[in-house]
């Protein structure tokens, strides 16, 4: 024949097909007959003038067959090339994606073992939220210069150097929100076309270099803006870090890891209060936020390092890079079309078409990708039922932890409102948040059975806490708010498990980027300024918070209509994205080889 395919096996574990195309070789009694020689001229009989009319027949018979072969071989060589994009997207899809979350050799780096993961991500997680509680502790966010009867006394921390009055001072301690809304989507959109790994090592870069900022600035627009890249920082590890451990706990324990990281969330904040205070007052509040900055340097330093893990539902390994462009239809198409010009030109063609790509194209391309993505995404009732819920639940939790001193003092003339009502916060948020991740995992973690539970502990915990509130005396306040904290906070690990379970793989990120945004936009960011315009409208702090309460029972109702809402736990669908440079929903159907062969 005029050619063959051979396939190779990489080391890789990438098989490629390659096609390898000869001219046709002819027998000796197919070629033409040597020319006599000179000045000779034997007789011709009858007979061996009939024999070489036939052999002279025969070989222009074999030479309009080589041609024909050697037309064939040429659009064969076109067919190979989509075949060897065939090859390795079947082998991409069975080479090891289908339960793991490596990449390329399906493999885990030496340094990994999934306790190792969870340890530094809940690290990463409290550092996070100290800085937080930091800059709202006494120590860092300080007091204005204040002037009684002719005595001036000196204004302390970030709001007295810089003198900021009380919207400024409020305008500060949320600005990291900015970066955070903003840069969200756009990390998880990153991590389709770069290693999610690498992507939370940038995050963190940001960030370090951001509190470092705060320790530096001199006016309150430049630790504003520093607050913001701060945001940014952090945007990168809240979309990812969670899909990660997601991935990586033990089947029977995945609810009580993610508890275990949200954990973090309170305690952190705990810490930071202490933290600012003690470094504030003992130093200087510009030493709380270099402190913070050193703290987080070894952990971009290892997000740089070490070799980057693979989030399951993508796959950025070289050899899949290297043929994504094939998988595209546009480029099947022109490869088809490539074959009238023969191989050769075929083989200079392609690689000039594949560079010519423009950063305007680049952005265009993955907004329309954003778009579709949000399209599917907004499509999962399941995910926009308990985004619902958990917006209703973030109004209410963001609500208490900026007014609920100043409603608690005037309600019951609390001495100490500030350390009553946090500590009742921090002990509750822990213990519920740890609860409701192994409760999950006792009764079978399903969507379903996380439905129910989050609609029972927050039906139970809203219960306790408007209860709470009609209490005249604080000793029965105390016992029925810390219950019913304790069962509220026990949504924190069972919620985000449904967002991360009721998505295909590949939209984890996105999953938990955009939930983000929603329970900050919609939740905790408008409900502080609207209760106190209530309480502008009532003047009585007792209606005030208990009005604020019954809005814990629309969250209770919003995700008891979601376990009669049919769900899919879709973790271990095959993902669209093991071959990052186009979607399988866009690919042509993949003919096997052997059909096409037959077809042809």
């Amino acid at each position: 024949m005029g050619g063959s395919e051979e396939v190779a096996q990489g080391s890789d574990g990438a098989r490629v097909a390659v096609v390898v195309v000869g001219a046709p070789v002819g027998d000796d009694s197919a070629a033409p007959p040597p020319a006599a020689a000179a000045g000779a001229a034997p007789a011709v009989t009858p007979g061996e003038e009939a024999a070489k009319r036939e052999s002279l027949l025969a070989a222009a018979a074999a030479a309009a067959a080589a041609a024909a072969e050697c037309k064939q071989e040429a659009a064969a060589a076109a067919t190979g090339l989509q075949a060897m994009a065939v090859t390795v997207a079947r082998d991409v899809e069975a080479g090891g994606l289908d339960a793991s979350t490596s990449g390329a050799a399906d493999e885990k780096p030496s340094w990994f073992t999934p306790k190792r993961l969870l340890v530094m991500f809940c690290l990463i997680n409290m550092l996070n939220y100290v800085d937080r509680g930091a800059i709202a502790s006494n120590g860092v966010n300080g007091s204005r210069q204040s002037c009684t009867g002719g005595t001036c006394t000196s204004g302390s921390g970030i709001q007295g150097d810089f003198n900021l009055n009380n919207f400024e001072d409020g305008v500060l301690s949320s600005a990291f929100m900015v970066g955070l809304l903003i840069a969200s989507p756009i990390f998880a959109s990153l991590a389709k076309i770069h290693n999610p790994f690498r992507l939370i090592g940038v995050g963190l870069l940001v960030w370090t270099i951001a509190t470092a900022g705060c320790g530096c600035s001199f006016d309150f627009w430049s630790i504003t803006i520093c607050r913001m890249l701060v945001g940014v920082g952090e945007a990168s590890f809240i979309s990812l870090a969670a899909p990660f451990i997601d991935d990586n706990a033990p089947a029977a324990q995945k609810t009580a890891w993610l508890a275990m990281f949200y954990m973090c969330i309170p305690t952190g904040i705990a810490v930071g209060y202490v933290y600012g205070g003690l470094v504030g007052n003992s130093l200087h509040w510009r030493a709380a936020f270099w402190g913070e900055s050193i703290l987080m340097l070894p952990f971009v330093i290892l997000g740089f390092v070490i070799k980057p893990l693979e989030l399951k539902g993508f796959n950025h390994s070289v050899k899949t890079k290297e043929y994504g462009e094939m998988l595209n239809p546009e480029r099947q198409d022109e490869t088809k079309q490539g074959a009238s010009i023969g191989v050769d030109g075929l083989a200079e063609t392609l690689p000039h078409k594949f560079s010519i790509s423009s950063f305007g194209k680049k952005v265009l391309t993955e907004i329309k990708h954003f778009m579709k993505d949000m399209k599917e995404l907004l499509q999962e009732k399941v995910y926009v039922i308990n985004v619902l819920g958990y917006i209703s639940y973030n109004f209410v939790i963001g609500a208490y932890s900026y007014w609920g001193p100043k409603a608690g003092q005037d309600i019951y003339n609390m001495a100490s409102a500030d350390i009553m009502f946090g500590g009742i916060t921090i002990v509750c948020g822990i213990f519920g948040t740890l609860s409701g991740g192994f409760i999950l995992d006792k009764i079978d973690s399903t969507i379903s059975n996380a439905f129910k539970l989050l609609s029972g502990a927050t039906f139970l915990g809203a219960i306790f806490c408007f209860g709470a509130f009609c209490f005249k005396s604080l000793y029965g306040f105390i016992p029925f708010f810390s219950v019913g904290e304790l069962l509220v906070f026990a949504t924190q690990a069972p919620v985000n498990y449904v967002c991360l379970h009721c998505v295909k793989p590949s939209l984890r990120p996105l999953s938990m980027a955009m939930s983000t945004v929603a329970i900050h936009i919609f939740g905790d960011v408008p409900s502080s300024p609207l209760v106190g315009l209530l309480q502008d409208k009532i003047h009585n702090w007792r209606s005030t918070a208990l009005t604020l309460t019954s809005i814990l029972f629309i969250a209770a109702i919003f995700w008891f209509i979601g376990i009669f809402v049919r769900s899919v736990d879709r973790f271990n669908e095959q993902s669209e994205h093991d071959v990052p440079a186009v979607e399988r929903s866009n690919l042509r159907p993949l003919l096997d080889e052997n059909e096409e062969a037959r077809a042809s």
